[in-house]
């Protein structure tokens, strides 16, 4: 699958595109709006990730330029535009989603494989371990079957530790995926939020599944 960002910030697009890569995608990337929608129209792309301001033709005249040479071709925006009318501006262009800055990579490459999956497949876009149930699109979690309510960090941390069960992820690892490509190495964010979450999904005869590695880092335990 190959897939094109179109993105003129170049720590984000490079955050994005080494992303992909590492899941296996192909990518191409392009800085410039013009350029962005003759890659997308003319190239064999699968997906297109576009930001909404770009020099050369914004964001929403790109998309519209895509639309009416390949309708079906999916197109996530993702863009600091979070008001709901630039929203629903981008949604009614003809966008098959809209992702705000910041964001969660592995909420971007959920949204990605639900775009590139099509009718048939089923790969779903919920997991489920140790009595946790987190529902990558709908945002919801549950624990032994009840409600828990997280922060939108914390459900991006325990999405990251989930997709990755029994696996022991290194601190900096989960910096990266979760915080992003511009957070400070020396804050001890990721302890306190594990924290957070550990408290959110403990119950009285069942601790939260995430353990403590020491001197390396935490894994969430499928137990």
């Amino acid at each position: 699958m190959r897939i094109l960002v179109v993105e003129d910030e170049l720590p984000i697009a490079d955050f994005v595109c080494r992303g992909l890569e590492a899941e296996g995608y192909a990518v191409d990337h392009s800085t410039d709006g013009v350029e962005g929608e003759r890659l997308a129209v003319a190239g064999d792309v699968d997906l297109v990730i576009l930001d909404l301001m770009l020099p050369g033709r914004d964001g929403i005249s790109v998309l519209q330029g895509i639309r009416r040479a390949k309708p079906g071709l999916p197109v996530i925006l993702l863009t600091a535009r979070d008001a709901v009318g630039d929203k629903v501006q981008g949604l009614d262009s003809g966008a098959n989603d809209y992702v705000t800055k910041p964001f969660s990579f592995d909420e971007l490459t959920a949204r990605v494989r639900a775009q590139l999956r099509g009718p048939v497949q089923g790969e779903s876009t919920v997991l489920e371990a140790a009595g946790v149930r987190l529902d990558l699109l709908s945002r919801q979690v549950r624990r032994d079957g009840d409600s828990v309510d997280l922060t939108a960090r914390e459900f991006e941390l325990l999405a990251y530790l989930m997709r990755h069960p029994n696996q022991v992820l290194s601190r900096e690892q989960i910096l990266n995926a979760v915080w992003g490509y511009d957070f400070d190495p020396g804050t001890n964010v990721v302890e306190v939020y594990v924290g957070y979450l550990r408290r959110k999904l403990s119950r009285p005869e069942s601790p939260a599944p995430i353990d403590t590695v020491r001197s390396v880092g935490y894994r969430f335990a499928d137990r």
